[in-house]
């Protein structure tokens, strides 16, 4: 028999099936899916008109919801039951959403067709991979899972989506997510910004206050990804399809091996349990500074109030300027409060405040000054590349990275940024390393 959830659906999309948005047209394309005119469909009519001056077109799931709430609609089908008619749903109108409105330069999709068409996928692979019925935490296989798990030092546990929906990914943050605004203040992750723009900020400051969140990219729900595809004017079944490739839930069999000594385990547990941002997606950075460009705004004006400047580079909080002891402890007072309000926790062991007399460091930059390296860093890098110029590349190779010559230039490229004299040391030094070994 039908259920009034299901009676709802059938309803909602024939409403918006129907040619135009009146009350004739509504009871008439009702009445095509019922397989005849009943007479409450009269009223029902009535009650969507007066809730709904347009058609939500892009939010068919809000208008059956809508439909499902009304108590006539529980009555008609509480009384079918009762006299043994049950009511059936003959037809399944064939129903078109549209994206009303685009605040941004993002791509149109209408439909999850379109979607399906902008990922080279079928509408069944679409589903398999949006995982809408949950079907990748429950499985006991392991090979039908959509992500490889490993639990990191410090307790983080990396979700790391297999290829082709790594590839799928990809193609979102490149073609959907790269039009959609950051918060200026916002500099991990965005293009034409970095670890030395978000230390530069801060640098020859009185007072730096650092201040870390606990499990940030699992702390950005489902719900909060698809408040945010709605925002950019996606409707409803393409936001749900959507959050489900970005998002996931941890399967139970992976949070029981969980490191016994894990930081607030009950609280990180339960936020990966939930629809979460997986830490190792390609889409999580650019959607986790998305979700949060509120907590943005809010703590820049929350500096300001301060007298200070406020950066924030992925899960690390940066404050910098004139402060004493006690306007500290405010400051952070109200950053824990802002935070947590905005649905995400400081960790408590990782706030640090340092002074001119102290080293500042933050991602990794000393900003006494300007955002340099330190210099035991700098020292390290030196002396592995004065050993390769003499031994040759693989000799000096202890960690086994798989391509050594490119990570040494990076990591040189990093440790030079902004500092001419160290950067051509450094560059002259990994010349002679690499042409010290022979080639492969």
């Amino acid at each position: 028999m039908t259920t009034v959830a299901s009676l709802a659906v059938a309803l909602g999309d024939a409403f918006l099936a129907a040619q135009r948005w009146q009350r004739g047209d509504l009871v008439e394309s009702g009445g095509r899916v019922l397989g005849v005119r009943r007479r409450w469909l009269w009223p029902v009519a009535d009650a969507v008109l007066s809730a709904y001056a347009r058609a939500p077109r892009d939010r068919p799931r809000e208008l059956a919801a809508f439909l499902a709430d009304l108590a006539l609609l529980a009555e008609v089908v509480g009384t079918a039951r009762q006299r043994g008619r049950p009511i059936a749903v003959r037809a399944r109108p064939v129903t078109s959403t549209r994206t009303v409105r685009r605040p941004w330069s993002t791509p149109v999709l209408d439909d999850l067709d379109a979607l399906a068409r902008l990922l080279d996928l079928t509408p069944e692979q679409l589903d398999w991979y949006a995982d809408r019925r949950g079907m990748n935490r429950r499985a006991a296989d392991r090979r039908l899972h959509h992500y490889r798990y490993r639990w990191a030092a410090g307790g983080r546990l990396i979700e790391a989506p297999k290829p082709r929906l790594r590839a799928l990914h990809r193609r979102l943050l490149a073609e959907l997510l790269g039009p959609l605004p950051v918060h200026q203040a916002a500099h991990g992750f965005v293009p034409g910004r970095s670890a030395h723009t978000f230390a530069a900020a801060h640098a020859g400051r009185a007072v730096v206050v650092r201040v870390d969140l606990a499990a940030f990219f699992g702390s950005v729900p489902a719900r909060r990804v698809y408040g945010l595809l709605r925002t950019a004017g996606y409707p409803e079944p393409v936001a749900h399809a959507l959050t489900g490739l970005c998002t996931t839930r941890t399967p139970p069999a992976v949070l029981r091996g969980a490191p016994a000594g894990l930081p607030d385990r009950a609280w990180r547990l339960a936020v990966l349990r939930g629809g979460h941002l997986p830490q190792g997606a390609p889409t999580s950075p650019a959607l986790a500074n998305l979700c949060a460009f509120r907590l943005d705004r809010r703590l820049t004006g929350l500096a300001a109030a301060f007298g200070v400047d406020y950066q924030r580079y992925a899960d690390d909080l940066a404050f910098s300027g004139e402060l004493s002891p006690r306007r500290v402890a405010d400051l952070l007072a109200a950053v824990t409060e802002v935070t947590r309000d905005e649905g995400f926790r400081v960790h408590p062991g990782k706030t640090r405040v340092r002074g001119r007399a102290d080293r500042q460091l933050l991602a990794g930059l000393v900003v006494n000054e300007r955002p340099a390296v330190p210099r035991a860093d700098y020292d390290r890098l030196r002396a592995v590349l004065h050993n390769a110029a003499r031994t040759g590349l693989a000799a000096q190779n202890h960690g086994g990275h798989p391509a050594f010559a490119d990570h040494l230039a990076g990591r040189v490229a990093w440790v030079g940024h902004a500092h001419p004299t160290r950067a051509a040391k450094l560059a002259t030094l990994l010349a002679a390393a690499l042409a010290a070994t022979p080639p492969s």
